[in-house]
């Protein structure tokens, strides 16, 4: 009677050879690590449409972007926030004592707020690399491991000197699961890495369309200034 062979996954881990078990265990690891940034990013997202949504409306509101300004400081926690007071902090150090603007402002304000949404974008990137060097790994870290465990299974079979299918399916089956877990390790990082860059994108888009709208609005300020 053949004796009963354990085919869960604990019981083929338990039997695979070290290097392969490594793998397994870094395809785990490569798993866990690419979920907690798809989830942080998730958030991330979330909390900056949020923001941009509530200072959207306070800017729209009507009131003075000065007020606007000082409630908000030089300083603030929002992305879009941080857009909005560069642009500002430019336009408060281009005014001359007598009341004009110093000349080229508004290329310096363009400038200004161009770069605080390009640290933003970084911010907002931050992570993705990681999903796109997990989706494009993991399947060959996996074959590797697939490939060791089958070499392995050879070699008992040389060793038995039988081709018992018995003796070779465990092999077989625990080199497999090292394919497996690459797979569950990449499929998901390359399928979110895209919508989240997606996302990121389409974020970082609408901060730059706030920045022309903020700039148009300096401009117009600018030529009733100068008529």
């Amino acid at each position: 009677m053949t004796p009963e062979v354990d085919f869960t996954l604990l019981g083929l881990f338990g039997r695979a050879t070290l290097t392969v078990q490594i793998v397994m265990l870094m395809l785990i690891f490569a798993s866990i690590w690419g979920w907690a940034v798809i989830i942080g990013k998730h958030l991330t997202f979330r909390r900056a449409r949020a923001e941009a949504g509530r200072f959207d409306a306070e800017f729209w509101s009507g009131n003075p972007l000065d007020e606007l300004f000082d409630r908000i400081g030089e300083d603030p926690d929002g992305p879009a926030e941080k857009v909005f007071a560069s642009g500002m902090i430019e336009w408060q150090r281009s005014q001359k004592d007598d009341g004009g603007m110093i000349a080229g402002a508004e290329a310096r304000i363009d400038r200004t707020m161009d770069v605080a949404i390009a640290k933003e974008a970084e911010a907002l990137n931050r992570g993705l690399p990681l999903l796109a060097t997990i989706g494009s790994t993991a399947p060959f870290i996996g074959l590797f491991g697939t490939v060791w465990g089958i070499k392995h299974s050879f070699e008992q079979i040389a060793i038995q000197g039988s081709t018992n299918l018995a003796v070779v399916a465990p092999g077989i089956a625990e080199a497999l699961l090292a394919t497996a877990l690459g797979l569950l390790a990449a499929i998901p990082a390359v399928i979110f890495y895209n919508k989240l860059s997606g996302d990121s994108d389409k974020v970082a888009g609408e901060y730059e369309n706030f920045a022309d709208e903020f700039a148009m609005i300096l401009s117009r300020q600018l030529e009733r200034q100068g008529s």
